[in-house]
């Protein structure tokens, strides 16, 4: 199993941080906020409360697909997409294991190769501090 999908890209984007109630934006718009954040060592996620476009089911979304976060916006930017979450394997905090996180880590690995996004130019997103722009906009 690849330990990356579960490691932020920048240790720091999380660290000291309380993520709940971050919204979460995708490749194609928005997927929900988040319900939990991990920032565990052996593997960092995120359960995002996808609200009524998936019927209201809660999905887990590894640390290594976020590409940026906006602490000051309090938004959190992923490289999958809508249709990628939606046909992600189901989350149930009862039965999350070892083989839950295997087979979400199996999914994310084959799904995620986007690293660049050309929404996020590197210099905007380094530190996951700010407004998400150089400019200020």
């Amino acid at each position: 199993m690849s330990d990356t999908v579960w490691s932020y890209r920048d240790s720091e984007w999380a660290q000291d941080r309380d993520l709940v109630g971050y919204d979460v934006e995708g490749e194609d718009g928005s997927l929900g906020t988040v319900d939990r954040a991990t920032a565990d060592t052996e593997g960092a996620w995120l359960v995002v409360d996808t609200g009524f476009w998936i019927f209201g089911k809660k999905r887990v979304i590894p640390a290594g697909t976020v590409v940026g976060m906006d602490h000051e916006g309090k938004r959190i930017i992923v490289n999958v997409s809508k249709d990628q979450v939606k046909d992600a394997p189901d989350y149930d905090d009862d039965t999350w294991d070892e083989q839950a996180r295997g087979l979400h880590a199996e999914y994310y690995t084959q799904r995620t190769g986007h690293e660049n996004r050309e929404d996020l130019p590197s210099d905007r997103w380094e530190t996951g501090e700010g407004t998400g722009s150089v400019d200020g906009r």
